[in-house]
């Protein structure tokens, strides 16, 4: 990157741009007060103000990069010593260094952008946030807000320092809304409930008839899986218990004499003792088993009416669950819970709407108090708006101008109860109108002029760059204009003005030039500042053209004169 100055108190203090459309590289320092840029039409005034915009956050496009190249930079210094910035750096983790803010684009022929403030890199909407509160470009365009409510509102509740108690009022308003959409819902909840409450109060009595126990299934089907097979179980029952347990044949009668002929030998044979210990152990457990066995085979018997009893009980959870589209007996028992909630809900519903009409009118009541605290900071804000521009436009070619800021009520919304209009005349016979409807283009080019320089006093922005703002305008009233940009400038500003008009160029503290040249690698834009000689000999051409006379260089003096 290009070598920094020492700081100069300055706004908007150095810019630089490498491979953008037609720019190789441009490298200059800009300074506090006010300065003006000129070139012929299509110089490439707009590419500087476009790389300004990818500065601003505005999306890229990797169109924008100069053929060829692989990376397009654009880079932006900024004096903030005067403005109090600290929490934004904070709040959002970047390291703040208020001599020398770096704000950094980088485009790349992949199509990627990144970002960064201070190095660090952040994502678009920060440094889009960021850049609302460093630069604002007035373009051509820009006349036509004049045509919407809400920036005249906002010009409004600049001049009313009402941020405080807009914020306020939009929270309360924001609930209200949440709160109405509620109670909306709740009313049709209810009204659905209650045409179905005859057909819910059956379902919660059946369900609650039916005296589910949760986990009663899967018992009952082992139990009527045992009856059904209780035939085959008792046959195989009989026959282990003749295996383990008949008199002569029985394994349990035969194990027992083994063991007492084991025994007779073991003090002659050693070796029997143990054999006998191992097989009284066997003979131990399989006598119990005969026992359980016996015990079953004694318990097993086949009663019709229990397996009805089962199969029935079975049967009702099985329609039950195939109605009411379930899988088990706990979602039954789930299901009987909701209804019962419902047939509550339903039960108590007045109460519920009662309690909720009671909180939206408490909340609407609110509202409209906070609306009435921001209509009276407007209206108070609306005379200052009126006075200050009376001051500004007269003195602009209009003597007889009368400008209002018309409040008028309408229906609570996000912005309170205000609906705003510019109302404008320029002569005494003819009425106040809106000015979108009646005021000349030069005429609100002078409008939108004066409401910069009194919200830039307001709202206290480094930097404001004025596009062709003096469009329509020329002589003695393109020179009313730029006085009222120096004013600005002097006032701890920085303004930067793209003029086609000597006698705007002419009132600049600082002039810059944008030029277009045909190279070897294609055409080329540059932009430089002027000295003394260049700045007569710029001013003289913007007067007469490319043929550059005597009397338009006597004529650019004269017009530098007035500034000096």
């Amino acid at each position: 990157m290009p070598g920094m100055t020492s700081r100069n108190n300055d706004m908007l203090k150095h810019l630089y741009i490498k491979n953008f459309t037609l720019i190789d590289e441009l490298d200059i320092e800009l300074h506090q007060g006010f300065s003006v840029i000129t070139g012929e039409t299509g110089a490439g005034k707009s590419i500087i103000l476009g790389a300004i915009a990818l500065l601003l956050g505005q999306r890229a496009d990797s169109k924008t990069i100069k053929q060829g190249a692989d990376k397009c930079v654009i880079e932006a210094h900024f004096d903030l010593t005067r403005y109090d910035m600290d929490a934004f750096f904070s709040e959002n983790d970047i390291e703040n260094d208020p001599d020398d803010c770096i704000v950094r684009r980088e485009l790349l022929s992949s199509g990627k952008s990144r970002a960064f403030i201070n190095d660090t890199p952040v994502q678009l909407n920060m440094l889009k946030e960021l850049g609302e509160r460093l630069v604002d470009v007035h373009s051509q365009h820009q006349n036509l807000l004049l045509n919407k409510q809400d920036f005249q509102l906002g010009v409004v509740d600049i001049f009313a320092e009402d941020e405080k108690e807009l914020a306020q009022y939009q929270q309360t308003f924001k609930q209200y809304q949440q709160i109405k959409r509620e109670l909306e819902e709740l009313k049709e909840s209810i009204e659905r409930n209650r045409q179905n409450a005859d057909f819910l109060r059956f379902q919660c009595d059946e369900l609650t008839q039916a005296n589910l126990v949760d986990g009663e299934q899967e018992e009952l089907e082992q139990r009527s899986d045992t009856m059904s097979h209780s035939e085959d179980i008792k046959s195989a029952l009989y026959e282990a218990d003749n295996a383990l347990s008949a008199e002569q044949t029985g394994v349990v009668s035969s194990l027992r004499s083994t063991l007492y002929e084991l025994r007779k030998i073991s003090e002659v044979y050693p070796v029997a003792a143990e054999l006998e210990e191992r097989m009284d152990s066997c003979y131990i457990e399989l006598k119990d088993i005969a026992q359980e066995v016996s015990t079953h085979l004694e318990r097993i018997d086949f009663d019709p009416s229990e397996m009805d009893a089962v199969t029935n009980r079975l049967d009702k959870i099985y329609d039950l669950e195939k109605k009411y589209h379930v899988d088990s007996v706990s979602e039954l028992i789930a299901k009987r819970e909701e209804l019962s909630v419902q047939l509550n809900h339903i039960e108590n519903s007045d109460e519920a709407l009662s309690d909720m009409q009671q909180q939206l009118n408490l909340l609407q009541s609110k509202a409209n108090k906070e609306a009435d605290v921001l209509t009276k900071l407007r209206t108070k804000a609306a005379k200052k708006i009126e006075a200050e521009m009376q001051t500004k436009l007269v003195p602009l070619g209009m003597p007889n101008v009368r400008f209002s800021v018309e409040i008028t009520r309408e229906p609570l919304n996000l912005s309170g109860q205000d609906k705003i209009a510019f109302m404008f005349s320029a002569n005494t016979s003819t009425p106040l109108q809106p000015i979108s409807l009646v005021a000349s283009g030069g005429e609100i080019a002078r409008v939108m002029l004066s409401l910069k320089a009194i919200i830039s006093g307001a709202v206290k922005l480094p930097t404001i760059i004025f596009d062709e703002i003096d469009t329509g305008v020329s002589g003695k009233m393109a020179e009313k204009m730029a006085e009222m940009m120096h004013e600005m400038g002097d006032h701890g500003r920085q303004v930067i003005s793209i003029t086609h008009l000597p006698q705007i160029a002419a009132l600049g503290s600082f002039h810059y030039k944008v030029e277009k040249q045909e190279t070897s690698q294609g055409t080329v834009s540059s932009m430089k500042q002027l000295d003394d000689t260049e700045r007569i000999h710029e001013i003289a051409q913007m007067l007469s053209g490319s043929d550059v006379s005597e009397a338009a260089i006597a004529n650019a003096k004269q017009l530098l004169k007035v500034k000096e």
